[in-house]
C-alpha cells in the first residue's frame, strides 16, 4: 500500500480526531494534506501545528483571523463554504474523509466524486438527500465511495467477495438509545440531558439525539438502499443493545454473515482508508473465551416513529428524503435549545413532509431549494 494523502473535512469532530489517531499509528501509510473545521479554531491550529498540512480551512469566517494568528507554519489558510469544495477536490489528495455534519456535507462529496476521488464517507446526509445523484455520478466516474458509518462498513465487509444479487436481506442493528426500556407514556417528559446520555457511544449532540429517536437508523436504511441497490423490503432494522454485531447479511442459501467487534469508530475508519486491504489497529478486542450475551428485539415503531417516517421516504417522492433530513436537523436543534419537547421532533418532521412534499424532480438546484424551504418551515412550527 502506497502512502495515501488525506484531506479531512471536519478534522476537529469525533470522526476527524479519530482519523488523526490512525495517522499517528501509521505515519508511514498516511500523510495529511488538508484539514478543515467549522469554528474550532483552537483545536484546528493544534492539528495544523502537529501534522503540517498544505491547506487548512475554517468554515465560519469570523474565526479566520483567530486561526491565522495561531498558525506559524507554511500552511495556506482558507475560509468559507467554497473552501470545502477546494479541499474536497485537491489534486494533492488521494482520499477525502468527509465527516461534516448535516446537509453541508453533500456538495463536497459530490465535488470529490466528480473529480474521481475516493471518499471515505461519514456524512449520512450525502446519500440520504441525494442518493440517486451520487449513484448516477459513481456510475459515470472511477471515483469510490467507502462508508465510514459502522453499520454500512459492516455490510460492506460482509458483502466483499459475494454476488450482490445473492443478498436476501440486510439487517441493520441499533442500540435502541437511552429510551429503549423507558415507559412510553413518559417520553413526553424526556429532557435534553437524558437524551444526550447514550448507553454505548460518545458522540456529538446531533447524532446522539438521532440515536435516541432512532432517526439515525432511518437515515441508515436510506443509505443502505442507495449504497447496495436494495429495495426497502430487503433492509430490516433490529434492536441489539450490546452494539457488538454491527450488521448482518443473509444470503439466498439461508446463510448469514455478521461483522462483530467492540464499539470503536476507528475500525470502520481504518477499513475505509485501507480498503480492500486491512491495517493493524491498536484497539480493544473481544474476548471470546468469556461468556457473551448478544440479544435482539424488534423495533417498536410507536416508540420510534422517526424510523417509519424515514422508511416511507424511500418509496415516496424524490425530494422527500431531503425534507426529512432538513426538518430533522431543525427539530433536533430546537429540542437541544429547549424550544420543543422530545416527542415534538417526529411531529415537526411529519408536518414538514405533509406540507412540503411535491412532485419536483431531483437535481442539485432543487435539493438546495427544498432544503432552505424546509428549514424555514420547520423552524416556525409550534
Amino acid at each position: 500500500m502506497n502512502k495515501q494523502r488525506l484531506s479531512i473535512l471536519g478534522s476537529t469532530g469525533s470522526i476527524g480526531t479519530q482519523t488523526l489517531e490512525i495517522v499517528r499509528q501509521h505515519p508511514e501509510k498516511f500523510e495529511v494534506v488538508a484539514l478543515s473545521a467549522n469554528s474550532n479554531a483552537g483545536l484546528l491550529a493544534e492539528q495544523v501545528d502537529e501534522f503540517k498540512p498544505k491547506f487548512a480551512s475554517i468554515r465560519n469566517e469570523e474565526f479566520y483571523r483567530t486561526l491565522s494568528s495561531q498558525i506559524t507554519s507554511g500552511t495556506t489558510i482558507k475560509c468559507g463554504e467554497e473552501s470545502l469544495i477546494e479541499l474536497a477536490t485537491l489534486q494533492e489528495a488521494d482520499i477525502i474523509i468527509n465527516s461534516l455534519v448535516g446537509f453541508a456535507g453533500f456538495n463536497p462529496t459530490y465535488a470529490a466524486l466528480k473529480s474521481g476521488k475516493r471518499v471515505a464517507l461519514a456524512n449520512k446526509e450525502t446519500l440520504v438527500v441525494g442518493g440517486r445523484l451520487i449513484t448516477n455520478l459513481l456510475n459515470k466516474t472511477e471515483a469510490e465511495l467507502i462508508p465510514i458509518d459502522s453499520e454500512h462498513s459492516a455490510m460492506l465487509q460482509c458483502i466483499v467477495g459475494e454476488d450482490v444479487s445473492s443478498i436476501e436481506k440486510i439487517v441493520i442493528t441499533a442500540s435502541g438509545g437511552p429510551f429503549r426500556d423507558f415507559p412510553s407514556e413518559k417520553l413526553k417528559e424526556v429532557t435534553v440531558e437524558q437524551a444526550l446520555k447514550h448507553p454505548n457511544w460518545e458522540m456529538g449532540a446531533k447524532i446522539t439525539i438521532d440515536s435516541a429517536t432512532m432517526m439515525n437508523k432511518g437515515l441508515e436504511i436510506i443509505e443502505a438502499h442507495w449504497l447496495f441497490g436494495l429495495p426497502l423490503e430487503q433492509i430490516e432494522p433490529v434492536i441489539h443493545p450490546q452494539s457488538i454485531i454491527h450488521s448482518i447479511v443473509t444470503f439466498a442459501d439461508g446463510s448469514s454473515k455478521a461483522q462483530l467487534g467492540l464499539p470503536d469508530m476507528k475500525v470502520p475508519i481504518i477499513y475505509a482508508l485501507s480498503y480492500p486491504g486491512r491495517l493493524p489497529l491498536q484497539t480493544p478486542r473481544m474476548d471470546w473465551s468469556k461468556t457473551q450475551e448478544l440479544t435482539f428485539y424488534p423495533v417498536e415503531y410507536d416508540r420510534y416513529p422517526c424510523v417509519r417516517l424515514a422508511m416511507n421516504c424511500i418509496e415516496g417522492e424524490e425530494l422527500d428524503p431531503a425534507i426529512l433530513n432538513a426538518s430533522n436537523e431543525v427539530a433536533v436543534q430546537r429540542f437541544l435549545n429547549k424550544e420543543i419537547g422530545y416527542i415534538d421532533i417526529p411531529k415537526i418532521i411529519e408536518k414538514s413532509l405533509e406540507n412540503l412534499s411535491n412532485g419536483y424532480s431531483l437535481n442539485l438546484h432543487s435539493l438546495q431549494e427544498i432544503d432552505t424551504e424546509t428549514r424555514d418551515f420547520a423552524s416556525r412550527i409550534n
